[in-house]
């Protein structure tokens, strides 16, 4: 079994059909067929049920899948520890809440300290990321605190104040309550923390509508559609050019925490580490929140 087949394996299982995994990884798709009838004569059963519209994983391939995931994450790690020193280099892929707004003084400097490491980031909700650093496919990823997680290490980042916001029209706080409710799918932290409120306050909202990047909620509210639940200093600027209000919620739910994740059974290579670093130095030195949606 080598580490190709494995990562060809993992590229069919994402994409579900041998096209689309040779496209990805820029193979002719004889290669990767015979790749992965080598891997299941070689474990002697199916990894993938073939069907009209591509392939899914079998039982069995699933298994591998989470071994397979281990695996290159293990060598991968391997080839940091051996090549590691104070000059960080190779590949860092961070992953972030939807939508970054300061963010990039962190990518910015550390990008600037260390010319030698290829850094890339991902966006996506608090759940997804989380997933997606337990399973090896990120260095680190900045999300919304929900809990303690063993498998993973917590560094603080900063706190954000949470606000409805609405657009200009006059309305009453209860008015509020029945206007559509405009966020981002399952596993958003802020729409989490919203949730919880109207749970224990018995509301339920009129309609929910989700979308995929914050300037089109942010849009879609100035344009009067609904409201939304938002770090007020990511709607600071649109508040001091009077196209939104901003609403105060009980502190029990206004109050939430971004942090950095990582795992916490792998090795801190100089690149992760120095990114921590980075992270901590342009918290001292702004004056202003880092701020994440």
């Amino acid at each position: 079994m080598e580490f190709k087949d494995l990562q060809v394996f993992q590229m069919v299982a994402k994409k579900g059909t041998m096209t689309g995994a040779a496209k990805e990884l820029n193979y002719v798709q004889s290669n990767v067929t015979s790749r992965i009838q080598k891997l299941e004569a070689e474990l002697n059963t199916p990894l993938f049920n073939r069907h009209n519209r591509g392939m899914i994983l079998t039982p069995e391939g699933k298994k591998l899948l989470i071994y397979s995931e281990k695996i290159l994450s293990l060598a991968n790690e391997a080839k940091k520890i051996i090549r590691n020193s104070e000059e960080p280099s190779g590949k860092l892929e961070i992953g972030s809440v939807e939508t970054v707004i300061k963010l990039p003084i962190i990518l910015s400097a550390y990008n600037k300290k260390y010319t030698h490491v290829d850094l890339s980031l991902v966006t996506g909700v608090t759940e997804q990321l989380q997933e997606e650093v337990l399973n090896y496919r990120l260095d680190g990823a900045f999300v919304t605190e929900a809990g303690r997680h063993p498998d993973l290490i917590h560094h603080s980042v900063f706190q954000e104040e949470l606000v409805l916001i609405s657009d200009l029209t006059p309305t009453s706080f209860e008015q509020l309550k029945s206007t559509p409710f405009l966020c981002f799918s399952k596993g958003c932290g802020y729409r989490a923390k919203l949730e919880e409120w109207f749970k224990d306050e018995k509301i339920t909202p009129s309609k929910i509508m989700e979308f995929g990047t914050l300037e089109t909620i942010l849009g879609s509210v100035v344009a009067g559609l609904g409201i939304t639940f938002v770090p007020k200093s990511s709607v600071s600027y649109l508040e001091e050019r009077g196209v939104i209000q901003c609403h105060s919620i009980p502190e029990k739910y206004s109050k939430i925490n971004t942090i950095f994740i990582r795992r916490a059974d792998t090795y801190l290579t100089s690149t992760v580490e120095k990114f921590i670093e980075t992270i901590d130095f342009c918290k001292e030195e702004t004056n202003y929140p880092l701020s994440f949606v």
